[in-house]
């Protein structure tokens, strides 16, 4: 029933990730710690649509990683439309920029394995929609 409930949700979320995975991401592009520790593979994305560590972080790293989370929540929040939660539209966002990743970098998994991108279409949540 509730798997019922959550497919209509993320096909009406579906156009709108595509906002918020334009938003989030440049978020984060103009910050050069953000670039140095996604390629170093220190972080990646996770299907919920925040950033995770993939390794223990340093403080600056940690401290990093909250501040774009907080940014991202708060798009997240101004950006969901109604009739969807922020978790919704956070979760369809995470399956955009997890498709989005590059080659070398991380993501995780929906049974929570950290993997590197390759050539392959990555591994997502088969509640994604398909793209």
């Amino acid at each position: 029933m509730m798997k019922q409930m959550f497919k209509p949700a993320i096909a009406a979320l579906a156009a709108a990730g595509a906002v918020a995975a334009l938003v989030t991401p440049a978020l984060a592009q103009r910050d050069p710690a953000y670039e140095n520790a996604r390629a170093a593979g220190l972080i990646g994305e996770q299907p919920d649509g925040y950033l995770g560590f993939v390794t223990a972080p340093t403080d600056a790293v940690r401290k990093l990683v909250s501040d774009l989370n907080i940014k991202r929540k708060d798009a997240y929040t101004r950006n969901a439309p109604a009739g969807s939660t922020i978790e919704q539209f956070a979760f369809v966002t995470g399956c955009n920029l997890i498709l989005k990743t590059a080659p070398g970098e991380k993501y995780r998994t929906p049974d929570g394995k950290w993997l590197t991108r390759d050539s392959s279409p990555p591994v997502r949540d088969p509640r994604c929609a398909a793209n």
